[in-house]
C-alpha cells in the first residue's frame, strides 16, 4: 500500500472563493413593476375575451377578470382596447372613448378589491382589423389584400400615423382616469405598429419603411407619447414580437436591435416577448393542437368554407412543449438590462422559477388560467400543483362567443 506523503512545508495554491448566487425572486412573492406593487410576479396575458357587445362593458367582462384576480394573479390584462374605432379586429370590442369609461371604472374598482391589479393592453389592429365587421377600411404600413375582410388594407398616410399615435397618448390619459394600474402597447402579432416592423408587410418608401430604424420608428413614437401621458402614475409595458413566425417576418437578427432601441429610448418598466403573426401565423404563438374544424365553425361565408378545406395547410403545427419561447427570449435577457416578462409554455411553480433564474422579473400566463382562474392561488397552497390545460387550444376558437375553456364543465344548477 502507497501512502502519499504531503510535506508540511508544501504550499497548496490559495484561491478564492466565490460566493454563492443570490437565489432567485420567489414568483409568488410581492414585486413592483414602475410604480405599481403587486403582489406576485404572475402576469395575466392578455386574451381577447370575446363578451363585450356594442364596443362597452359588460358583466361578463368584468367577472372574467375577477376571476382571475380571485384566483391570485398579480395583475390582470384587458384585451384588447383599440385606440380607434378602426383599429377593432371586430365591431363589439372596446375602443377608447368617454361612452366606454363608466364600464372600464367599474371593471378597474372590481378588480381592485379582489386585491389584483389591472392592465389595459392598447393598440391598433391594423392589417388584422375586420373591415367587414367594423365597418370601417382597415390601414397598413402598405396596400396589401386582406383576406378576413376579403377587402384590400389601405396604406396608413402621414396622417393616419400622427393620429394613431395620439390616439395612443389618449387612450393612457382616459386609462389612468378610470384607474388602470398599467398599460401594455400592443406592439406584437402584426396588429398595426407590428406590421410596420415586418419586412414583409411594411413596403413603403418613405421614412416609415425602408432601414430598421426607420420601420421602428412608428413604435418608438407610439411609446413616447404613451410614457408623457402615463408620467409616474402608471406603469408602461408593450408587449413586442421576437419572430413572426414567417418567412421574410422579423426575425431575432432585428427584433433584439429595436428592444435595445426601446431600451435606449427609456419609456418601459417592462417588456413582454412574444412570436407569432394574428394575420399570418397565430399558431406560432399558441403551441399545441390545431382545432381548425372548430375555429371554422366560428366563420361565415366564403371564409369558413376556406378554412374547412384549406386549414390544415394554412394553419401550420407547432408542438407545445414547456417555456417554448424562452430560448429566443434568453438573447433579449443577455442583451438587455430593462424588466422583461416571459410568456410561453409557463403553466407551473417550477417553470417560474427557472424563468425567475433566468433573470425575468415577471412571467406571463394565459391558457392555464382560461383553464383554472384559480391556478395562482392553488400553487401558493401546493407548490407541486400543475395545471390541468392540455394545450388542445380549443379556446381559441371560442374567442368570439366568450373565451373559455371548453373543456370546463359549468356546475349544475
Amino acid at each position: 500500500m502507497t501512502v502519499e506523503n504531503h510535506s508540511p512545508t508544501t504550499s497548496l495554491p490559495i484561491t478564492e472563493s466565490t460566493p454563492p448566487a443570490p437565489p432567485h425572486p420567489d414568483p409568488l412573492a410581492p414585486a413592483r413593476i414602475g410604480p405599481v406593487e403587486l403582489r406576485n410576479r404572475v402576469i395575466k396575458s392578455a386574451t381577447f375575451e370575446g363578451v363585450t357587445t356594442n364596443a362597452l362593458v359588460t358583466d361578463a367582462l368584468i367577472d372574467f377578470h375577477v376571476a382571475v384576480g380571485e384566483g391570485g394573479v398579480g395583475m390582470t390584462t384587458v384585451a384588447y382596447l383599440a385606440v380607434a374605432p378602426e383599429g377593432r379586429t371586430e365591431r363589439d370590442q372596446i375602443y377608447w372613448r368617454p361612452e366606454a369609461l363608466p364600464g372600464l371604472r367599474r371593471l378597474t374598482e372590481a378588480v381592485h378589491a379582489t386585491g389584483a391589479k389591472i392592465s389595459a393592453q392598447i393598440g391598433h389592429a391594423g392589417p388584422v382589423a375586420n373591415s367587414r365587421s367594423t365597418g370601417l377600411p382597415s390601414i397598413g404600413p402598405s396596400t396589401r389584400p386582406n383576406p378576413l375582410a376579403m377587402a384590400l388594407d389601405r396604406a396608413a398616410t402621414p396622417a393616419d400615423i400622427a393620429r394613431v399615435i395620439e390616439a395612443h397618448a389618449q387612450a393612457t390619459r382616459y386609462a389612468k382616469e378610470v384607474g388602470f394600474d398599467a398599460v401594455e402597447v400592443h406592439l406584437g402579432h402584426n396588429y398595426l405598429a407590428s406590421s410596420f416592423l415586418s419586412p414583409k408587410l411594411n413596403h413603403r418608401k418613405d421614412s416609415w419603411g425602408g432601414s430598421l430604424a426607420n420601420r421602428a420608428e412608428f413604435a418608438r413614437r407610439i411609446l413616447a407619447a404613451v410614457r408623457e401621458a402615463a408620467g409616474d402614475d402608471i406603469a408602461v409595458l408593450a408587449k413586442m414580437n421576437m419572430a413572426d413566425g414567417v418567412p421574410g417576418g422579423l426575425w431575432l437578427d432585428e427584433s433584439l436591435r429595436v428592444a435595445t432601441m426601446f431600451e435606449a429610448d427609456g419609456h418601459l418598466d417592462a417588456l413582454e416577448l412574444t412570436g407569432g403573426s394574428s394575420l399570418l401565423n397565430p399558431m406560432y404563438l399558441f403551441r399545441g393542437d390545431v382545432p381548425v374544424r372548430e375555429m371554422a365553425e366560428t366563420q361565415k361565408g366564403i371564409v369558413k368554407l376556406g378554412m374547412k378545406m384549406f386549414g390544415n395547410v394554412v394553419f401550420s403545427h407547432y408542438p407545445y412543449e414547456p417555456l417554448y419561447f424562452r430560448d429566443f427570449a434568453r438573447q433579449f435577457r443577455d442583451a438587455l438590462t430593462m424588466p422583461l416578462v416571459l410568456l410561453g409554455g409557463i403553466t407551473d411553480l417550477e417553470a417560474m422559477n427557472t424563468a425567475m433564474s433566468d433573470g425575468f422579473e415577471y412571467v406571463a400566463m394565459a391558457r392555464a388560467l382560461l383553464r383554472e382562474p384559480d391556478l395562482i392561488n392553488r400553487i401558493g397552497k401546493d407548490r407541486e400543483a400543475t395545471s390541468l390545460c392540455i394545450h388542445c387550444n380549443l379556446c381559441a376558437a371560442s374567442i368570439f362567443t366568450g373565451t373559455r375553456c371548453p373543456l370546463v364543465v359549468e356546475p349544475a344548477h
